[in-house]
């Protein structure tokens, strides 16, 4: 019986962007790519990343540019461009560095997923005709808004470095004020050229990272899907796997 890795395999995409990622165990078309929030290790999901895979996906969890394994400097480009290139490196055999086998998912069918920090990334890629789907899970919609909540802009802006150091790798001044301006990687900025029908939001009432409110309205403003959850703080993107928000995933993903 065929089984899993015992650990998730590697590739790289576009040069500079490492990716873990696990193919189903059956034949599969069905791609997720994760995108994870920040600050935090991209890694360790390998346990989520089996259970999507066993349910017929191949999955795919990239470093953002100029993060942890990645090459590059961070957020000199939009995240979401780095979701893109990933999609783009789907088109062709990739290769697992474990192994150097050459692998292929044929006519993928790809839908994102992004979580708080990797919310944009998967809006803004959902703009691309080569993603089906996505889905956003506390997403932040305006960097504007982010003030005097858990972790605001300014609060970040002390805060990585001391505690990431270089694995995120920029000008700490610089990448903060790109996204305080409102016009970088911001969705609330781009409301007009989102084709709701392929996105779900799902936001907690009570999430004190980012402010439910903005999804709510955002969600209206682009005739997007949105599910409004009573309890549940902030989400990260393995939050998907909870009953309550993979029975509402579940339900977007075989319905579009």
């Amino acid at each position: 019986m065929k089984e899993f890795p015992a650990h998730p395999l590697r590739t790289r995409f576009a040069k500079d962007i490492l990716c873990e990622f696990l193919p189903p165990l059956k034949t599969s078309n069905k791609v997720l790519i994760l995108c994870s929030g920040m600050p935090g290790y991209p890694g360790g999901k390998g346990e989520a990343m089996q259970t999507l895979a066993r349910r017929g996906y191949w999955v795919f969890v990239p470093r953002y540019r100029g993060s942890w394994e990645s090459g590059g400097t961070f957020l000199q480009r939009s995240p979401h461009e780095d979701i893109l290139a990933v999609v783009q490196g789907l088109s062709k055999p990739f290769i697992d560095f474990y192994s150097e086998e050459k692998m292929r998912v044929t006519r993928p069918q790809i839908t994102v997923i992004g979580a708080s920090f990797g919310g944009p990334a998967a809006i803004l890629a959902s703009r691309d005709t080569r993603v089906k789907q996505a889905i956003a899970l506390s997403p932040v919609i305006d960097w504007r808004g982010q003030r005097g909540t858990a972790e605001s802009l300014e609060m970040m802006e002390a805060f990585l470095p001391k505690a990431f150091g270089e694995a995120y790798r920029g000008d700490p001044e610089k990448v903060w004020k790109k996204l305080a301006s409102g016009r970088f990687y911001n969705p609330v900025h781009e409301v007009k050229t989102i084709q709701g029908k392929k996105l779900l939001i799902m936001h907690a009432k009570d999430d004190h990272v980012v402010p439910f409110a903005p999804a709510q309205e955002f969600a209206e403003a682009v005739d997007a899907r949105f599910e409004a959850i009573v309890r549940g703080g902030h989400f990260g993107v393995s939050s998907i796997l909870k009953p309550h928000l993979w029975r509402r995933a579940s339900s977007f993903l075989t319905k579009y």
